[in-house]
């Protein structure tokens, strides 16, 4: 390399291997997994479906379907390991740090763990996706003080999460928004999460080391973060009419406005129109309309002053909010869903491997002598 050669920063633009599990078409604006846009999959699909979709390519027939759910629902309670290394952690570390542990005890107690086939790599995503809501339940319940609740095999993938948070079967409203919530975030192509999660796949790591560095990756404020950011925002504002000079000020200090934007998008994030759709439900079944008016205020006011448009996290961030769930509570459940895209890339990445390492261009110093005596 010389001092000519072209730096992608940030890999921006930079087109690094091929993929057949989702993609953006910028024809339609829409983000297809499998083909499939992902705005039909939240509205006539459960989150059980496109599990099987991202895993398997299709969407399931009724007996593939009612195998997964079956799996599932065997799997979905926690181990005592993963059970024990959450209560041991301080209630004052993130939440994200509880995800990332709970994936490495469950891999480290995982007979299956050095098994690359493609059915042990399957069976280790089902316990992961069928495992996670139970980490993220118990850890917000143990930060409120309060005793867990035992996952239930009767209830679907989402109830059970609702009901292990909660304690409550969710009305059906709450029910909609979280599933449409967990399905527009189970997979978004070579995210940051998720090519982390094929790099430590292409050293020929174990499944369960790659979703813990996908965790690592999604706890950042730039990617995963960013839906508590939203949250945080609002507390900052505090009322509609208090956003035109918070904006105001926020931009005049070059400060990013957390929920906007997003580097593959050029006219919108294409999962908002869906996700806003439910969160108005959600609204009317909260009565919170106050939260919808600063939502629409600030939104108006990105929009007037800078052109950029909200991106899934903006009306994710307060749906989880209208629901219950502690901010601190938003990437993990982020987590849970996106261990979908991230088991599906790990098994494409596994099927065609090759070693990822792109080169770099050295600024140091040039070759010089130790000095004498050093």
């Amino acid at each position: 390399m010389s001092q000519t050669s072209e730096i992608h920063r940030g890999l921006a633009g930079v087109v690094v291997d091929v993929t057949a599990i989702s993609k953006v078409d910028a024809a339609s604006n829409s983000l297809l997994y499998r083909g499939y846009p992902v705005q039909e999959l939240a509205t006539q699909a459960t989150v059980e479906e496109v599990a099987h979709l991202l895993w398997h390519g299709e969407l399931p027939s009724p007996d593939q379907l009612a195998v997964l759910i079956a799996e599932g629902r065997t799997a979905r309670f926690l181990p005592d390991a993963v059970r024990v290394a959450v209560e041991a952690l301080p209630v004052t570390c993130h939440p994200m740090d509880v995800c990332r542990t709970a994936v490495s005890v469950l891999g480290a107690n995982d007979p299956r763990a050095e098994d690359s086939s493609r059915e042990a790599e399957i069976a280790k995503a089902v316990q992961l996706f069928a495992v996670m809501p139970g980490v993220v339940a118990l850890d917000q319940r143990r930060r409120r003080g309060l005793a867990p609740v035992e996952a239930r095999a009767d209830l679907s993938y989402a109830e059970n999460f609702l009901w292990m948070t909660f304690g409550a079967v969710p009305d059906d409203v709450v029910l909609r928004t979280f599933e449409t919530s967990l399905i527009l975030y189970a997979e978004h192509s070579f995210n940051a999460s998720t090519f982390t999660a094929r790099v430590i796949t292409s050293t020929l790591a174990d499944l369960h080391s790659a979703v813990t560095g996908a965790v690592g990756a999604l706890k950042g404020p730039l990617h995963g973060g960013a839906n508590e950011a939203v949250m945080r925002t609002f507390d900052a504002i505090g009322s509609a009419a208090n956003v035109p000079a918070w904006l105001d000020a926020t931009l005049a200090r070059k400060e990013k406005v957390m929920g906007f934007g997003h580097r593959v998008y050029k006219h919108g994030d294409s999962r908002v129109p869906t996700m806003r759709a439910a969160l108005d439900d959600l609204v009317e079944h909260t009565g919170r309309h106050d939260l919808l008016e600063m939502y629409e205020a600030l939104e108006q006011g990105m929009r007037e002053r800078t052109g950029i448009e909200p991106n899934l996290d903006y009306p994710a961030g307060l749906a989880y909010h209208l629901m219950g769930f502690d901010t601190s509570t938003f990437t993990p459940i982020f987590v849970a869903a996106r261990v979908l895209g991230w088991t599906a890339h790990i098994m494409e990445q596994r099927a065609a491997n090759a070693l990822i390492r792109p080169l770099s261009e050295y600024v140091g110093p040039a070759q010089r002598e130790v000095p004498e005596g050093v």
